[in-house]
């Protein structure tokens, strides 16, 4: 090969090298690398309004979506993601417990409460000596009893229990009885006339208002707290400012608005320390490690 031939070889890889280098460029902007959050539902309003906010303040999102609830965890622990918000305290404390990780709260998000509803009542009023029908899997029978507890109708053995169970209720120092069933048969209980909680994801399929419950879990309590949505890093990474902004972008009255229409007004803010956060998590993680 000629001297001329082989100078123009180099050229065209050289020039085909900084042009695959270019198209690669698509995971930086001017602000910097994007920040990879993992998500469950960024197809919603409030994800499309965070990340256009985010954008705006120099932080580009890469969001990647997630069809199922243990894998976001995972991808986070194993360096895939930067962040993730997809949960509240009480999962993630079962995910570090059960797999020995130190994944961290960043900031807090909202709760989207648990509620009471009874069929044509607009209150308590009537309620002693009814059966409250519950959801009886593990991640809302806790919560459910603990509503009650809340609205002073059921008392506990032991109280302050984070996950209580029917057989720690006090049945004889008790308003209601409780009768636990399938999540999905909450709402033909209520149909019948039975006072039952019901968590959102059966509202809508039963055309439900959410703002019809007669009574819902206060997000300020402390039986609340393990239900707290957060923002979540590695342990490594819980002070970096990047990740610390999408917080406060999150709470942006544009993004509040749309999580509010979202979840049809039935969500609350909450916007905690994270210092809070920790140690709510380290409480629950305390108490499974029991």
């Amino acid at each position: 090969m000629s001297t001329k031939k082989i100078i123009a070889a180099l050229l065209s890889t050289a020039l085909l090298g900084g042009l695959s280098a270019c198209s690669g460029s698509d995971s930086k902007d001017a602000e910097g690398e994007k920040i990879r959050i993992g998500s469950t539902d960024s197809s919603k309003k409030a994800w499309q309004v965070f990340q256009d906010k985010a954008k705006e303040a120099g932080l580009p999102l890469e969001v990647v979506d997630f069809s199922d609830y243990s894998t976001p965890n995972q991808a986070l622990d194993q360096g895939q993601l930067d962040v993730n918000q997809f949960q509240h305290l009480k999962f993630l404390a079962s995910y570090n417990s059960s797999a020995n990780a130190t994944l961290t709260p960043i900031g807090s998000t909202e709760i989207v409460p648990l509620a009471l509803f009874w069929k044509d009542h607009d209150s308590l009023d009537g309620i002693e000596g009814q059966e409250v029908v519950i959801p009886n899997d593990p991640t809302n029978q806790g919560r459910a009893i603990n509503v009650l507890v809340q609205a002073k109708l059921l008392e506990l053995r032991t109280p302050g229990l984070v996950t209580p169970t029917p057989a720690d209720v006090d049945t004889d120092k008790s308003k209601v009885k409780i009768t636990p069933v399938d999540a999905a048969q909450t709402t033909a209980a209520y149909g019948e006339g039975k006072p039952a909680i019901i968590n959102n994801s059966f509202l809508d399929r039963a055309q439900i208002d959410p703002k019809s419950a007669v009574f819902a879990d206060d997000p300020s309590s402390t039986e609340a707290e393990p239900y707290i949505n957060v923002f979540v890093t590695r342990a490594e990474d819980k002070d970096n400012e990047r990740y610390k902004k999408l917080v406060e972008i999150w709470h942006d009255q544009a993004v509040q608005d749309a999580v509010a229409e979202d979840s049809r007004g039935t969500s609350v803010p909450v916007d905690r320390p994270a210092e809070d956060l920790q140690k709510i998590l380290d409480r629950l993680e305390a108490d499974l490690k029991k």
